[in-house]
């Protein structure tokens, strides 16, 4: 196999890892291995912290304005992205204070309407690629998903990488796949995909975070949403290490997007007190962390009525997705 390409925003520092395959292959499994109970008592142990009520609607405000709001079923039409727009918009009509999504995501045959419904609102469109959910196709065929979806409006692209390369140890090809669909996004952020619930232990999930940040990747993001397990806490948590190293040794920040599985406003917020504790503050923004979700969306707006409120309203008070 021919030497990994050269993402153009590789940092000097990490050029030796890319030489050649060789180098990149030992460049992953000279990465330090994951504690697994470790790691997965520490996320437990974070998940149990409490928030004082003022915190609290920080919180909820601060993880809806991280929102993806996301639909992606075969059965989606221009009218179910049209309110899916509006929603993000304006999530609860009868507060205007409430903030709006970070982006809608969708296939990129519906960038078109969501990028007309979105336009000037400073709302990303986001739209999967690279033959999602499975990356099952050839790169011609993912360059030109990617290129579609660009050239209709989308302004965030969410690629999955090929696990079956990346299982089988061919890590100079996931790489090259990862450069040239970044060369094809143009202006547009990069999240790569890593379906961690297909990768089998937390050393997988480490390699392929630094695999997809050595190639460009603006964000990793755990899941399509359509393999269980999607995203969970202790993977979030080596996910997050990943970016925190890879700023401490390049001064460049990267971001991570749970997805998948995200439903309640409690969760979030464990979500939240992860990225405060693993990578620091300066992630707790939609610029460096993101949900991808299509029901969480609702649970917080229920529990920010709650909390404004000392009631709880119930769902028939928010716009069901």
């Amino acid at each position: 196999m021919a030497a990994p390409s050269t993402s153009p925003s590789l940092s000097p520092a990490f050029a030796d890892a890319v030489r050649d395959d060789a180098s990149l292959r030992r460049f992953l499994h000279g990465l330090p291995g994951v504690d697994q109970v470790g790691v997965e008592q520490r996320a437990a142990g974070l998940g149990t912290r409490s928030i004082k009520k003022a915190s609290k609607l920080w919180a909820i405000d601060t993880a809806i304005g991280m929102v993806d709001l996301t639909t992606l079923e075969g059965a989606d039409t221009p009218g179910k992205v049209r309110s899916l727009a509006a929603k993000a918009r304006r999530p609860d009509p009868d507060n205007p204070d409430v903030p709006k999504v970070a982006a809608v995501c969708v296939y990129p045959d519906m960038v078109a309407t969501a990028a007309g419904e979105l336009r000037g609102t400073g709302i990303d469109v986001a739209s999967v690629a690279t033959a999602f959910p499975s990356g099952r196709s050839s790169l011609k065929v993912k360059l030109e998903d990617t290129a579609f979806a660009v050239d209709a409006g989308a302004t965030e692209i969410d690629m999955v990488i090929d696990r079956g390369a990346f299982l089988s140890g061919r890590y100079g090809q996931v790489f090259d796949e990862i450069v040239q669909v970044k060369h094809a996004c143009g202006d547009a952020h990069l999240k790569v995909i890593l379906e961690t619930g297909e990768l089998a232990t937390y050393d997988n999930v480490r390699r392929a975070s630094w695999l997809a940040l050595l190639a460009g990747g603006d964000f990793i993001k755990t899941s399509t949403g359509k393999v269980s397990p999607a995203a969970t806490l202790p993977v979030t948590h080596v996910m997050l290490q990943a970016v925190r190293d890879w700023h401490t040794r390049t001064g460049q920040l990267r971001g991570v997007k749970p997805a998948g599985g995200i439903r309640t406003t409690k969760d979030a917020i464990k979500y939240l007190v992860a990225v405060h504790e693993v990578a620091g503050p300066e992630w707790l923004t939609a610029d460096l962390f993101r949900f991808g979700a299509s029901t969480l969306l609702n649970d917080l707006l229920m529990q920010r009525r709650t909390q404004l409120a000392g009631h709880y309203s119930g769902p028939d008070y928010v716009t069901v997705d």
